[in-house]
């Protein structure tokens, strides 16, 4: 089986996707898919081109686990508005065409992650071209999605957008979603199609408790024993709401042992460090994003992991993937989030406690209730652990995904 997995995001990059779709990668190649990727120029988070490949128009790489690897120019810019963005999708939408023509020769199964949701029209030509059957996977739904953030309020737009998902369900072999939510979104939608719920999780080797980790960051960066540390890494963007964080911190900054890590990047980062200023607390520290091998380092260094969305109706499907690798650590965490999450990780795995959305009074409370019950922190930890054990490991979702697609 030949394999096109078509994205814009994938290591080195650091993040969900990339994450996601290298570690399926992977897998796949070790039951004998042949595995190719079309990708761009690395960039995200912090929107400019990685120092090796600045220049580049298109690149080919074979990395340690013998993947083809395809890179292609994509426009870069630091900016929020709507043109800037959309440029940024559409220049990769454009090379990952030529190239994909180009470079790539035929193939069995295209796989295209979205968002974005543009690069499904280069991935509909590429999948016609290379005769291959398409998978379109949808970790996001958009246009709702960009609609509701407010990235996106062009009615016309919006319009076309959504006209162009609706095709794009249409003309695919398979739909994969990453949550039940979304899932059952399209099956509602599209009832015809084959819609397959490709889960998110982690992998159990590399986050594992038993391996010898180096944990001195916490005196490496001055905390102490006694300190109970809580902990955020991730894209610091809209969707996350973080200000509930540090409102949560001026609340409990009468507690001297209790301090808060904000780590990662994104376009909130500046805002959310003048607000810690205005508010003059100090326990809050922020840090710049890691490789994922430093990441668990970390995490093995802190208590708990808090794990904020914005209280939107949209999020009630949806599932952080940072949740994942804080469980396989035994950290139990404090999620902000409704819907399908909070079934699954709360009262399904009893993996934390569940704090209102958006409510940093509420979040002060529940961090209060670790803070005084160590044994219910340890607890809800080992509670995660296991959950996602049982539930969540990528070895298991690769092979139920490779007997779907011999089945296309």
């Amino acid at each position: 089986m030949k394999l096109l997995i078509l994205t814009q995001y994938f290591p080195p990059e650091i993040g969900a996707p990339q994450n996601r779709l290298y570690e399926l990668s992977v897998r796949l190649k070790k039951k004998g898919v042949d595995v190719s990727i079309i990708t761009a120029m690395p960039n995200y988070p912090k929107m400019e081109v990685h120092k090796a490949y600045k220049g580049k128009k298109y690149c080919f790489e074979k990395d340690d686990n013998n993947l083809n690897i395809h890179r292609c120019w994509i426009y870069v810019k630091k900016s929020k508005s709507i043109i800037p963005r959309l440029m940024n999708y559409f220049s990769f939408v454009l090379s990952s065409l030529f190239y994909g023509l180009i470079k790539v020769g035929r193939q069995d199964i295209l796989l295209v992650e979205s968002p974005p949701l543009f690069l499904g029209i280069s991935a509909y030509l590429l999948s016609k071209a290379k005769r291959a059957k398409l998978v379109f996977n949808v970790s996001d739904l958009w246009p709702e999605s960009a609609e509701k953030l407010n990235i996106i309020n062009n009615r016309l737009l919006l319009k076309m957008a959504t006209f162009l998902e609706e095709f794009l369900y249409k003309k695919s072999s398979l739909i994969t979603g990453q949550t039940q939510g979304i899932v059952g979104n399209i099956k509602e939608r599209f009832p015809k199609k084959k819609v397959y719920w490709l889960k998110n999780g982690v992998d159990l080797n590399f986050y594992n408790v038993n391996k010898e980790i180096d944990s001195c960051w916490r005196e490496e960066n001055g905390y102490t024993q006694d300190d109970f540390i809580l902990f955020y890494g991730g894209i610091i963007g809209l969707a996350q709401g973080l200000e509930v964080i540090l409102y949560a911190a001026e609340e409990l900054k009468n507690y001297e042992n209790i301090k808060f890590v904000l780590l990662g990047e994104g376009p909130e980062k500046e805002r959310l460090q003048k607000i810690k200023k205005e508010l003059r607390i100090d326990n809050v520290k922020f840090f710049d994003a890691v490789e994922k091998n430093y990441m668990q380092r970390i995490i093995i260094s802190t208590d708990a992991t808090i794990i904020p969305l914005k209280k939107l109706d949209l999020f009630k499907g949806a599932i952080p993937s940072k949740i994942f690798e804080n469980l396989a650590l035994k950290k139990p965490i404090l999620l902000g989030l409704e819907g399908e999450a909070k079934q699954l990780f709360i009262d399904e795995g009893d993996c934390g406690l569940a704090f209102i959305p958006e409510d940093f009074k509420d979040l002060k409370s529940k961090i209060l209730s670790l803070y005084n019950d160590k044994a219910l922190c340890k607890e809800k930890g080992e509670n995660g652990f296991k959950y996602v054990s049982s539930h969540f490991n990528r070895d298991i979702i690769a092979q139920r995904l490779y007997e779907e697609l011999l089945l296309l």
